[in-house]
């Protein structure tokens, strides 16, 4: 008996699996690029709580269904569990989106760092070359995105953790990309950060991390991974009180990655300028 899944014949079946699931936007997303694109598709939310992933992929795949987007706590987990990891996915160790090919093979792939940049660059306008990056968090979120933001050649990219041990394996990881620090939040290098991002789940809770009100100037440009109905979360008020030039939530990084998966599933790229401001 399905426990996880019920797919009944139809159009090609997706889904966005993770734990807390309620509040993601993604089914707005992936049904407005079908409409946006002329192809039919479902698209649902599953909740999938931690340590449950193995067995919920393997159910999904005898359902019968193409595609899953993956989000926290279930990344790191969901790359160890799929069969075929692509070279994104394999550099940061953690999936995002899996893709299930039509004799059953399991495939994950990370557009988190590609969300991320294309959000900053393209729709905020800001140049990542030659800027000093302070990065929150060291679990999943910030693992795989930071290749990405090294290709950006940052002057610094600094990470910071409340255990130092988490950041100082993310340095060692990727040490071979580019100039990569770690510290835990009582010894951050002194600011301010021109870009500081939040790649912590706090705002879910409504918390922040305990970072010096130091790091931020007047010119620091804030941004939250996590996203809400009217762009403020806990950790981007916080900042806007202590003086930062602007600040972005993750919504913009959500519909690019989601973009990214799209252009996968279906052969074709979106147009993501009306989905985000439509979602708004």
């Amino acid at each position: 008996m399905s426990k996880w899944f019920k797919i009944p014949p139809g159009d090609p079946y997706f889904c966005v699996v993770g734990s807390p699931i309620a509040h993601s936007k993604s089914p707005d997303i992936h049904l407005a690029f079908g409409r946006q694109c002329g192809i039919a598709l479902r698209y649902e939310r599953v909740e999938i709580p931690a340590d449950c992933f193995a067995s919920a992929v393997t159910e999904f795949v005898a359902a019968g269904g193409r595609g899953m987007s993956i989000t926290v706590p279930l990344k790191e987990e969901a790359f160890r569990a799929l069969s075929i990891h692509r070279p994104r996915a394999a550099l940061t160790g953690a999936a995002n989106m899996m893709t299930v090919t039509p004799n059953g093979t399991t495939i994950g792939d990370n557009a988190d760092g590609t969300g991320l940049v294309r959000d900053l660059v393209d729709n905020h306008g800001l140049n990542l070359g030659g800027r000093r990056v302070l990065l929150l968090g060291a679990g999943g979120a910030a693992r795989g995105v930071i290749p990405s933001l090294l290709e950006a050649r940052p002057s610094a990219l600094i990470v910071a953790n409340r255990t130092i041990q988490k950041a100082d394996y993310l340095v060692r990881r990727f040490h071979d990309l580019g100039s990569l620090q770690a510290f835990n939040y009582r010894y951050v290098p002194d600011g301010p950060y021109d870009l500081i991002v939040n790649a912590t789940s706090l705002s879910l809770s409504s918390e922040i991390p305990p970072l010096s009100s130091a790091a931020v100037g007047a010119e620091t440009c804030c941004y939250d991974m996590m996203y809400t109905a009217d762009g403020h979360t806990r950790f981007l008020d916080w900042c806007r009180d202590n003086g930062a030039a602007a600040c972005y939530d993750g919504l913009g990084m959500l519909v690019e990655q989601a973009a990214n998966s799209f252009a996968l599933w279906h052969g074709v790229e979106p147009d993501t300028g009306p989905i985000i401001k439509g979602l708004r």
